[in-house]
């Protein structure tokens, strides 16, 4: 298949050429043209911007359509395909999913579609159901019992590119400020009291003491002997940068303080910031703010984590508020993950490049996704 993209605005890795077009043959970018080109077969983008197709490395999206109302589970097939079109429609072409393996807080969507949505994701993906080419991210939960058990059976299907170790007990990382912990689950914990939520501290605190050390060296070893790419999660203190390093991880997701995140930056590892963090202007859970680090120069990455809509939208605030070149935001959402999970054929547009590619209207402050291409194979 050919196509022509023509009368657009290119975002290219180091520059934008304002007005061109790009030539895609079998799902690969061909040719870039500085100049719009004379051919009635090519398709008018209206001089709206053109972009890499977005790369999201964590999203847990998808539990929204696996339990859209409290205690409703949804079929699983219909609720992946329904996330792949979100994802799709908000300029996402690769999904990392992000499938947490553990959760402290007893029964959850999570421990209960752990394999199914597994199973489904790859049956999509090996069924040419999806818009959006799926990977997995396995989210480790250190401190819970059976977290060996349930990513021993995951761990060999190709699918999986990513692996991170967390730590959600309170009184450390992202839950350091205990209150900032009760206030946030709370709801799902009605029944806490002064005494029920000490005695819950203090279980959690027994899990972490008994499983998390050596969880974290065992999923460290079964990683590195897949070569399979490691995350820390939630680094507060230099000292969890330090630890990260010590275990041969490339990434650092959403680092609570700028300490920690600039030490990820001077040990070499790619910081990851939530998306909503900058649409909002902050963090939910009171930690730093994704614009203080982009301002300092500390942001690598972008992750819409749970609103798909929010990765495009983040991107181009970064040049609004941080006075970032709009090559420099779009790579956070496209050619830095890309290349941070060692996905090297996508996230520029560049010849040579699968054509995974996004028409963008700005309207307002909001850019408008018009049109997507997976492997030039317009998908919305």
């Amino acid at each position: 298949m050919s196509l022509i993209l023509n009368n657009a605005r290119i975002v290219l890795a180091e520059r934008v050429i304002a007005c061109g077009a790009v030539h895609i043959d079998n799902g690969l970018i061909c040719r870039i043209d500085e100049q719009p080109v004379q051919d009635s077969t090519a398709l008018d983008l209206q001089g709206h911007d053109l972009i890499p197709g977005l790369v999201e490395i964590h999203t847990d999206n998808l539990e929204k359509h696996l339990m859209p109302r409290n205690g409703v589970l949804w079929p699983m097939l219909p609720a992946v395909i329904t996330h792949d079109a979100q994802c799709v429609a908000a300029g996402i072409t690769t999904v990392f999913d992000a499938l947490a393996v553990g959760d402290l807080e007893g029964e959850s969507v999570r421990l209960e579609t752990l394999h199914t949505a597994f199973a489904a994701i790859n049956a999509g993906q090996a069924e040419g159901v999806f818009r959006a080419d799926h990977l997995i991210h396995l989210r480790c939960e250190l401190a819970y019992p059976a977290l060996l058990k349930e990513l021993q059976p995951l761990l060999d299907h190709p699918a999986v590119r990513l692996l991170s170790v967390m730590d959600h007990t309170p009184g450390q990382r992202q839950y350091r400020d205990l209150a900032q912990y009760k206030k946030y689950y709370a709801k799902k914990n009605t029944s806490w009291n002064d005494d029920t939520f000490s005695s819950a501290v203090t279980e959690r605190h027994a899990l972490q003491a008994q499983y998390a050390e050596r969880h974290q060296a065992t999923v460290v070893a079964m990683a590195q002997a897949r070569g399979i790419a490691l995350a820390s999660h939630d680094d507060t203190e230099p000292s969890h940068i330090a630890l990260a390093v010590r275990d041969g991880m490339v990434i650092s997701e959403f680092p609570t303080t700028e300490a920690a995140a600039r030490a990820a930056r001077e040990a070499g590892l790619a910081t990851v910031m939530g998306a909503p963090n900058v649409v909002r202007g902050g963090s939910h859970s009171g930690n730093v703010a994704a614009l203080t680090l982009a301002r300092a120069g500390l942001l690598d990455i972008l992750s819409s984590d749970y609103v798909p809509a929010s990765l495009l939208h983040a991107a181009y605030l970064l040049t609004e508020q941080a006075g970032w070149s709009l090559s420099q935001a779009i790579a956070t959402v496209s050619a830095n993950p890309a290349r941070a999970v060692g996905l090297d054929d996508r996230g520029e547009i560049k010849v040579g490049r699968r054509a995974d590619l996004v028409q963008v209207q700005r309207h307002r402050d909001v850019p408008l996704v018009r049109q997507v291409w997976n492997s030039g194979v317009r998908v919305f």
